[in-house]
């Protein structure tokens, strides 16, 4: 199936109907057809690995044709050059997570990309380079505590960026991290305790948050 025949298939599944939904979750919706997330899983199954489809697809500018690529893309010929142009184009949280969790993170070079992102000015790219480290903490089971703990500065670094998208994926990689081991637990408690005496307001709110999950009982029973 060309892209075209895909696209189509798009516009037929558009429901304009959860548009607003949309836009309560705070997704802009001018490119978008309004589509569910399990839908746009299931259209792709059968077009896996196929990186001019997903080319393709990400210059049709269409919101839904954004995710779609980055669940058909194949990661082994996927470029830095890609990641930084695409990553650039990202105006919304979801297709942001989607990038990240569906294909950047299995590139070669994603975890210098999540650094280097991280400490860039743009929403969305900065935002774009905490969710790959917080991907990398719930998927790359076998990446050492000291290749994690390594995030740590950048978090600590970014933490005064008030900008809603970018503290949110900030709370998210602590807490993630906390959750996936007794001794990340207590490091990410002492890490979130260094930035709540930070005077941002921003900085407070990540730090109050994470430490009252990291802390709780539910997930210290869980750990032990």
């Amino acid at each position: 199936m060309n892209t075209e025949q895909i696209l189509t298939q798009l516009h037929d599944l558009a429901d304009p109907t959860y548009l607003p939904k949309m836009q309560r979750f705070g997704i802009p919706t001018d490119q978008a057809l309004g589509i569910r997330m399990p839908v746009l899983r299931q259209l792709a199954k059968p077009y896996r690995k196929q990186h001019e489809l997903s080319l393709d697809l990400w210059d049709s500018e269409i919101h839904e044709a954004r995710i779609v690529a980055t669940l058909v893309d194949d990661h082994r010929q996927v470029t830095e050059e890609q990641t930084d142009n695409w990553v650039a184009d990202i105006q919304s949280w979801d297709l942001c997570d989607q990038a990240c969790g569906n294909l950047f993170w299995r590139t070669p070079f994603a975890y210098r990309k999540a650094t280097e992102w991280c400490q860039r000015s743009e929403e969305f790219v900065k935002r774009a380079g905490f969710v790959l480290m917080t991907v990398f903490v719930i998927h790359d089971k076998k990446m050492p505590d000291d290749q994690i703990t390594a995030f740590f500065p950048y978090l600590e670094m970014e933490a005064y960026d008030n900008r809603n998208y970018v503290k949110k994926a900030i709370n998210w990689m602590l807490r993630q991290t906390g959750k996936r081991s007794l001794l990340l637990n207590q490091k990410a408690i002492e890490l979130a305790q260094q930035i709540a005496q930070q005077d941002y307001s921003s900085a407070r709110w990540i730090a109050q948050d994470a430490l009252r999950e990291l802390q709780s009982e539910k997930i210290q029973a869980r750990l032990k």
